[in-house]
Order: structure tokens, then C-alpha cells, then sequence
């Protein structure tokens, strides 16, 4: 994954929720999750998260951590 493709994953997954201080931190939470699964899905519209929620059985816990605590 190129480092731009990273950062602007990392910038959604901020941007779209804020952790509280119980939850895992949400930067690097579903890097390994998105190398494996989603590398070829372009930034933008949601397309990350929704590649991630699709494998949502697949993922690691701290990554679904990540997502769940987004969507509060």
C-alpha cells in the first residue's frame, strides 16, 4: 500500500468517528486488515470502510473495535 493510500485511510477512519479513551486508537487499528483485504480499493465515498464492514467476519478485533466505536 503506497503511504498516500495509508494516510488517506488513516484521515477517514479519524474523521468518521472519535474514540473514546476505553477504545482502541483508530489510526493503525485495521492497517494489517486493509493490507489483507481491501489494498486495492481507492480512497474516497467510504469505499475503505465499506470493504472493511463486507469482511467484517474476517477482521482482526481491534479493528473491529475501530469501526464500532466510529459509528457511536
Amino acid at each position: 500500500m503506497s503511504k498516500l493510500s495509508f494516510a488517506a485511510f488513516v484521515v477517514v477512519v479519524a474523521i468518521s468517528g472519535t474514540a473514546s479513551a476505553q477504545s482502541s486508537d483508530p489510526r493503525g487499528a485495521c492497517k494489517a486488515d486493509y493490507d489483507k483485504f481491501c489494498a486495492g480499493i481507492a480512497p474516497g465515498g467510504g469505499k475503505i470502510i465499506a470493504c472493511l464492514n463486507a469482511k467484517r467476519d474476517q477482521l482482526s478485533a481491534t479493528c473491529k473495535a475501530a469501526l464500532d466505536s466510529r459509528k457511536k
